[in-house]
C-alpha cells in the first residue's frame, strides 16, 4: 500500500504554480503591505502630533471593540425576538425607540 501511495506523486497546489506568477503575486502583496504600514505610521504620527497618546488610542480602540461586541449581541437578540414574533428586525426598532441607523 505504501508503495502504491508513493507512486502517485501528488503535487501540492504550490508546486503546481508557476514560480514567476507566485513571485509576482508575493511581491505585489509585499508592496501593498509596505504601503499600508507607511500609511498607518503616518496616521499614528499625525495623531501623536495632535496630542493623542498611544495609551489613549489603545484604550479608545479597546472601548470600540467592547461597544461593537455589545451592539452585535443586541442585534442578535433583536433578530431572535423578531423571529419569535414573526416580524422583521426593522419592525422592532420603533417598538424599542431605536433608529434604523443605530
Amino acid at each position: 500500500m505504501l508503495k502504491a501511495l508513493s507512486a502517485l506523486q501528488i503535487q501540492s497546489p504550490r508546486s503546481c504554480q508557476s514560480d514567476g506568477v507566485n513571485k509576482e503575486t508575493l511581491q505585489h502583496e509585499v508592496e501593498e503591505l509596505t504601503q499600508k504600514d507607511l500609511t498607518l505610521d503616518q496616521e499614528i504620527a499625525q495623531l501623536l502630533a495632535e496630542g493623542y497618546s498611544l495609551e489613549e488610542l489603545e484604550k479608545h480602540i479597546s472601548l470600540l471593540h467592547e461597544y461593537n461586541d455589545i451592539k452585535d449581541t443586541g442585534q442578535m437578540l433583536l433578530g431572535k425576538l423578531a423571529t419569535i414574533r414573526g416580524v422583521t428586525t426593522k419592525e422592532l426598532y420603533p417598538k424599542f425607540d431605536l433608529e434604523l441607523t443605530d
